[in-house]
């Protein structure tokens, strides 16, 4: 059984680092040292996850589902990816151009894929699990599907095998109960963000949207062995999120 330190040692990226992706391997090494003994399949509670194109709806339906279980007295929490942790944090900066390498540029996907990486365990491990530990279900507005589709899709020529080192980079993390995909076309996902008012983000170009939507129709092939299910978020929030909650239904009715 390889070491914490050795696992990371050998998740070797298909390009070279550059000094702020080391920062980031660092960040993801600290944070994968946890005990060997726990399991991660003894979980109580769900761990469910919205996914989609930026505009398809994530945070407003991670909201209403979370609304929803409460008032049937479910304990549920919400929270979101990239999260509010320090990696998450540092993160977010990126995202949004407030961090940037030298030259001006954004970090590149290697080292936006280790970030996330890092956020994700920290995550897991200082907000997720312990609330799955109570019985409760953790509502989640995107998690390591997000790092699948985003990095893979900005890696260009490497896709394939960058998905291939993204889910190797992300295979000690828990598992997520159900993965709900938010369907939308990327024109219509366009003019939601256009409706925000806020300036672009990182992976906010059309065409970069136009291959995430396609990347997340098939998502369950990049995940085998979850439960993914891909619903139509064309319609109204309301419609949307009685589809939301018929799959929740389904998935956890037995």
């Amino acid at each position: 059984m390889p070491t914490w330190t050795q696992r990371c040692l050998v998740l070797r990226p298909p390009s070279h680092f550059s000094f702020f992706a080391l920062a980031a391997v660092s960040s993801y090494a600290i944070l994968t040292r946890f005990d060997e003994t726990r399991s991660m399949n003894t979980k109580r509670g769900r761990l469910v996850v919205l996914e989609g194109i930026d505009g398809a709806g994530t945070t407003t339906h991670v909201a209403r589902l979370a609304d929803r279980l409460r008032k049937q007295r479910v304990p549920v929490h919400a929270t979101r990816e990239p999260s509010d942790g320090p990696v998450g944090t540092l993160a977010r900066q990126v995202l949004t151009g407030r961090i940037v390498v030298p030259g001006g540029r954004a970090p590149g996907w290697v080292t936006m894929a280790l970030l996330f990486a890092a956020d994700r365990m920290d995550h897991v491990e200082s907000e997720i699990e312990p609330f799955l530990a109570e019985g409760g279900v953790v509502v989640s507005d995107r998690y390591d599907a997000s790092s699948l589709a985003y990095q893979s899709i900005s890696s260009g020529a490497e896709s394939k095998e960058a998905v291939e080192w993204i889910r190797a980079l992300n295979r000690y993390v828990l598992r997520p109960d159900l993965t709900i995909v938010l369907d939308v076309a990327p024109d219509v996902a366009s003019e939601r963000r256009a409706l925000r008012g806020e300036m672009a983000q990182l992976y906010e170009q059309n065409e970069v949207q136009r291959a995430l939507a396609a990347f997340y129709k098939d998502l369950s092939k990049h995940v085998p062995g979850d439960r993914v299910v891909v619903v139509d978020a064309s319609d109204s929030i309301e419609i949307v999120h009685e589809h939301i909650w018929t799959v929740y239904e389904r998935a956890f009715s037995s």
